[in-house]
């Protein structure tokens, strides 16, 4: 069968899903976990394939897969939200009140909600409602980055499937069957992604990641001299990524990781950011154990905030004024 061909990995949960088809014993509801870029969204939407190809093994021709490829199938649902969070109109508008009506032209309809730990209260309640008493034909997905967001009675009610790292050997793989081999980003694009297909193709193909890359080391290279004011320049500059904010701290975190590495093993090929290895093992010998771990909490507190909505600037220059106060100039 050629259902989750091109998915990398996560073998255990293909397997399941399968089964599941084969069986005719689809649940009505379903929570993908695991962090964003890990391959969820692939998976689901290779599972609607699955279940709404003509020819029951996503055949890739018939108009069904070719709908679902476009993501314009009428029986596929993707539900969005413009707010931070996913709220309880967002998922009575989109699911309460259109599930009652059947499939057009399916055995299923199914919904697939991305973010779906951003869901408040309220919604989540609204969701429990449809949850609990679906029609037979509805198919509900729900894709997040953390389970322990839901509601008990929501996780209860779902088969929660959980997806890991992949193999780095099965990234490589990807990377070369896509990109080809001796592709100058490749060893970065492996040791960055640590098992996440999509954060090897950000690196393979994003020229806005690089971007951000070389703007953080440059901050991480020089902030130790800087005064209140560079400080304060450097913010202006970073604004302008302010949507891939979160990759700019994935980006620290794995820096000061690698930092606690050299620090411990003294070995520069397991780090991730080895072009900065000369930098990271300087400032290695003026951190402290502690420092670096409070550096790299301060970055987690940074997200906590802006997920809080606390105002963008306000956020980022605590973290910078963390990250200076913990070092000593070299």
């Amino acid at each position: 069968m050629r259902n989750f061909q091109n998915i990398i990995g996560h073998e255990q949960n293909i397997q399941h899903l399968e089964k599941a088809i084969e069986t005719g014993q689809v649940s009505h509801a379903y929570i993908f976990n695991g962090e964003d870029g890990i391959g969820k969204m692939t998976t689901a939407k290779a599972f609607a394939k699955a279940l709404l190809c003509e020819g029951k093994d996503s055949c890739g021709e018939c108009q069904s897969c070719k709908q679902i490829d476009s993501n314009n199938h009428p029986d596929v649902i993707y539900v969005t939200h413009e707010k931070a969070g996913i709220t309880v109109d967002d998922i009575r508008n989109q699911v309460n009140h259109t599930v009652s009506v059947k499939p057009y032209s399916s055995d299923y309809k199914i919904y697939i909600i991305d973010e779906a730990d951003k869901m408040n209260v309220a919604a989540q309640n609204a969701l429990l409602k449809t949850i609990e008493e679906p029609p037979a034909y509805a198919l509900i997905i729900l894709l997040a980055d953390n389970k322990d967001a839901f509601l008990e009675t929501i996780c209860s009610r779902c088969v929660i499937l959980n997806f890991g790292p992949v193999s780095e050997n099965q990234v490589k793989d990807y990377i070369h069957s896509k990109y080809g081999n001796d592709n100058p980003r490749e060893d970065l694009a492996v040791s960055y992604s640590m098992g996440n297909i999509g954060k090897a193709i950000r690196v393979m193909e994003s020229d806005e990641f690089h971007e951000i890359k070389d703007q953080c080391m440059n901050m991480l290279d020089h902030i130790m001299e800087w005064n209140v004011h560079e400080i304060i320049l450097y913010l202006k500059q970073i604004d302008q990524y302010r949507e891939k904010i979160y990759e700019f701290f994935n980006i620290l975190s794995i820096y000061y990781r690698d930092i606690l590495l050299l620090k411990v093993t003294g070995l520069p090929n397991k780090i991730v950011f080895k072009e900065q290895a000369a930098l990271m093992k300087r400032q290695s010998i003026y951190l402290s154990f502690e420092g670096i771990d409070t550096i790299i909490k301060e970055i987690e507190k940074a997200k906590v905030r802006l997920d809080a909505n606390v105002n963008f600037d306000v956020a980022l220059e605590l973290l910078l004024f963390v990250i200076k106060e913990n070092g000593t100039k070299w």
